[in-house]
């Protein structure tokens, strides 16, 4: 990924450097496992990890020659232990070495999106509570429906980023699997009590039956968490993005001094945060398909899964980490509007109060087409002409027949939309 959408704390999971320590600590940890075994001297396992060293530049001059990144590094590793160094990867093969340490990484990976779901859930529950009896409109279609209030809409966003943790911790212990199992996963070359001993020490589960390599459903589930996420990332955006429409304008994105919203027209207050986080929310799912592909291998392996992992594994977590920690500065920051938010509520005079008024009608004793037509007739009136709605609902003889005009305007309550309010957030955040 570009350094314009990255965090170097994530960067760093995927540098170079990092994916061979981990190699590295995965060939030790074995060779300690078969010095216990006794199947290679106590002494040489000792020797490789006090003389175990690498260079980065130099595995990759080898594997110009070698074509092959595992042995470049077995090669480059061999040139620091020295004679010792025959007791390295003792019955392994590359992809014991390959799965094992991409377990790892997802896993590191998944810890980082984890602190940043964490820190945006702290943001939404802040701000939902902080507006949790601001009233708004609520809308379906784009069109006004019912009321609501601000909070209720932020603890929506919250509820789908507190499963989103619950999918992301589900997804980080499947992913957390180690395969140290040999050619084709029979363990012929290698005791399984080796595996045992390298899943304990990279602090992973061992995975039941390898075929030489991890199953990729495992990876797939990973990958489809993250495009979950980011799926609800866009959700959230767009809902910025409309709240910033001129004809709206209930929120918008803080504006920082001296920030340029165009280089034409020199009034715009753009929401580009969010719209940046609409689009790398489709770099993130982009992942998912091809890791849905990778599950299916040629018998118990081929490399078809390498290229696509090597590419998607950095991009999908370095992307959702950079959008993740972008949101959670939008939200924090997010400038809202309560008396625009009022104003769109009475803009189409009493409007959203047309159920309750249809309710009411069918309480009184009249049928529920009769009261949907009733309700309609006025209601158009207010969308076609600009009447008032009370004013209609109060003149039509029909209505009359059935309700007051005191028992009217008890439907326009406002306050009657809202007296769940504090249940919902019971539901939400355990508390209200």
């Amino acid at each position: 990924m570009i350094p314009r959408y990255s965090r170097p704390e994530m960067t760093k999971i995927w540098d170079p450097e990092n994916r061979f320590r981990i190699w590295f600590e995965i060939e030790a940890h074995a060779c300690d496992a078969l010095a216990e075994l006794g199947v290679i001297p106590k002494e040489a396992a000792a020797e490789i990890w006090a003389k175990g060293k690498w260079e980065v530049d130099r595995i990759d001059e080898i594997e110009r020659e070698t074509k092959h990144d595992v042995i470049a590094f077995l090669t480059n590793l061999a040139e620091h232990v020295g004679p010792s160094a025959r007791f390295v990867h003792q019955g392994m093969t590359s992809s014991d070495v390959l799965d094992t340490c991409l377990a790892v990484q997802l896993r590191q990976a998944a810890d980082l999106l984890l602190d940043d779901l964490d820190r945006l859930l702290r943001a939404l529950e802040k701000r939902a509570f902080e507006h949790k009896m601001t009233p708004t409109i609520g809308r379906s279609h784009g069109i006004h429906a019912e009321p609501t209030t601000f909070g209720l809409k932020l603890a929506s966003h919250y509820a789908a980023f507190a499963r989103a943790k619950q999918r992301l911790s589900a997804a980080r212990d499947d992913i957390s699997t180690c395969a140290i199992s040999g050619a084709v996963g029979t363990f012929a070359n290698i005791d399984p009590r080796v595996e045992a001993h390298v899943a304990r020490k990279m602090e992973l589960k061992v995975e039941p039956v390898s075929t030489q390599v991890i199953p990729r459903d495992r990876h797939a589930m990973f990958f489809a968490v993250l495009g979950v996420i980011a799926s609800s990332v866009e959700n959230l955006s767009i809902e910025v993005r409309h709240l910033q429409r001129s004809e709206v304008r209930e929120a918008e994105e803080f504006f920082s001094p001296g920030q340029k919203g165009s280089s034409a027209m020199p009034h715009k207050r753009n929401p580009v945060l969010s719209e940046n986080l609409t689009g790398l929310a489709r770099v993130v799912r982009a992942a998912v398909n091809p890791a849905l592909e990778n599950v299916a291998l040629w018998h118990e392996r081929d490399i078809s899964h390498s290229s696509v992992e090597r590419v998607f594994g950095p991009d999908a977590t370095i992307t959702l980490d950079f959008a993740l920690n972008r949101l959670v500065g939008l939200v924090e920051k997010w400038i809202i509007y309560p008396e625009a938010m009022q104003a769109n509520l009475d803009r189409y005079s009493g409007l959203v109060h047309s159920q309750r008024v249809l309710l009411a009608l069918t309480q009184a004793g009249m049928s529920r087409e009769d009261s949907y037509q009733a309700v309609q007739r006025n209601a158009m009136k207010v969308w076609l002409e600009g009447k008032d709605f009370l004013t209609e609902l109060k003149a039509d003889a029909e209505v009359a027949k059935k309700m007051t005009p005191a028992q009217i305007e008890v439907c326009f309550d406002l306050d009657y939309h809202y007296k769940h309010v504090d249940d919902i957030f019971q539901r939400v955040f355990g508390r209200s």
